[in-house]
């Protein structure tokens, strides 16, 4: 598979754009027509050839205008990329694990070549070419984790565990759904969940960090998150609330399908053999609604879904004013005929093609 990166902002002038391609593989998180937390963890073992599931850590289209966009935010605010002093070594971990992983998966695209403690790492899509020594941090430009999360899409939080507990000691974020690393950093798994409603009510945490707890090497897992989101914009983050906040305001009937974007994160999870951490890979995918509704099933689903969320949950997802406006734009696209079962556009037989 040969990948055509676009030359694309997700900032000012909005010029980011999905092929049809990035379109039928995008991360639909509904496999019914209603939305309730859920647990929802399956081990991430690869998935249909061409899905987003595929690979440990996926490369698409987008890849290096959103590695210029995080080069963006981390020259704004450096704080978005922190590591407390005993993480080092999970960093190394997790440079390991997303060089090899990428150098397998897309040999077209990374190379990765060791001897010994020497290792040359090369980056074709960024025109890079480094060698270094593994666990050296003075042969790096940056430490590990943000040497190799520079170079990767989405976040990192690197958890240490300890006490019966999670905690996020490191993290690279800067395409977070308003939250913030400065805030969170050094919390626990149930303090940096705090802020979300329900889902402590139903025992969904408790029932989470006992899986997480669980997770061994070479058994990765997976799920899905989502929120709704103005405009193509990857970082959502508290510390520029008055940057994005006010786009929420933007919203017409004209322009909803243009500007309304779902966001779906691709959790992933990895225990790391060294410092046994673990990694909480967080992969944001962006999808305007009228993209979203060139697949017939996905456009009834939507509407269904946002239709009868609970008011609390609604909010936390991003509805604030604009629920109306948005149930009316995909009450258009809801036919009322029934939905098959799973995420894939037409049915769970169908996945979406490999290009």
């Amino acid at each position: 598979m040969t990948i055509q990166f676009n030359d694309e902002t997700f900032r000012d002038d909005y010029s980011f754009h999905n092929s049809d391609w990035a379109i039928k593989r995008f991360p639909f998180p509904f496999h019914e027509d209603s939305y309730m937390y859920a647990v929802n963890m399956e081990q991430h073992r690869g998935g249909p050839e061409g899905s987003v599931y595929e690979k440990r850590f996926d490369v698409d289209e987008h890849y290096v205008s959103e590695m210029r966009d995080r080069a963006m935010v981390l020259a704004d605010d450096p704080l978005r990329c922190q590591s407390l002093g005993h993480m080092t070594l999970a960093g190394w971990d997790l440079l390991e694990l997303i060089m090899v992983s990428k150098s397998e998966d897309y040999p077209d695209l990374f190379e990765l070549h060791r001897d010994g403690n020497t290792w040359r790492w090369i980056n074709k899509p960024l025109g890079i070419d480094d060698t270094f020594t593994f666990l050296d941090e003075t042969t790096l430009p940056y430490g590990p984790m943000e040497y190799i999360t520079r170079q990767a899409q989405g976040d990192f939080c690197l958890l240490d565990q300890r006490d019966g507990n999670l905690w996020m000691d490191a993290g690279m974020v800067t395409t977070q759904a308003d939250w913030s690393l400065d805030f969170d950093i050094g919390m626990n798994f149930f303090e940096w969940h705090a802020p979300v409603p329900l889902a402590h009510e139903m025992g969904i945490f408790q029932r989470a960090l006992k899986f997480l707890l669980n997770i061994q090497q070479g058994a990765p897992a997976r799920r899905l998150n989502w929120t709704m989101t103005v405009n193509p914009l990857l970082d959502t983050s508290p510390e520029n609330y008055h940057k994005w906040g006010i786009q929420k305001t933007t919203l017409t009937p004209d322009n909803i399908g243009a500007k309304q974007h779902l966001r779906v994160e691709l959790q992933t999870f990895f225990r790391l053999p060294r410092s046994n951490g673990l990694v909480f890979p967080i992969r944001c995918y962006l999808c305007s609604f009228q993209d979203l509704m060139t697949m017939p099933k996905w456009g009834r689903r939507l509407h269904r879904v946002v239709r009868d969320l609970p008011d609390e949950l609604a909010t936390y997802k991003g509805f604030i004013d604009n629920r109306p406006m948005i149930l009316d734009y995909l009450s258009q696209f809801d036919d009322g005929k029934p939905t098959s079962p799973g995420v894939w556009p037409d049915a769970e037989t169908e996945p979406p093609l490999a290009r």
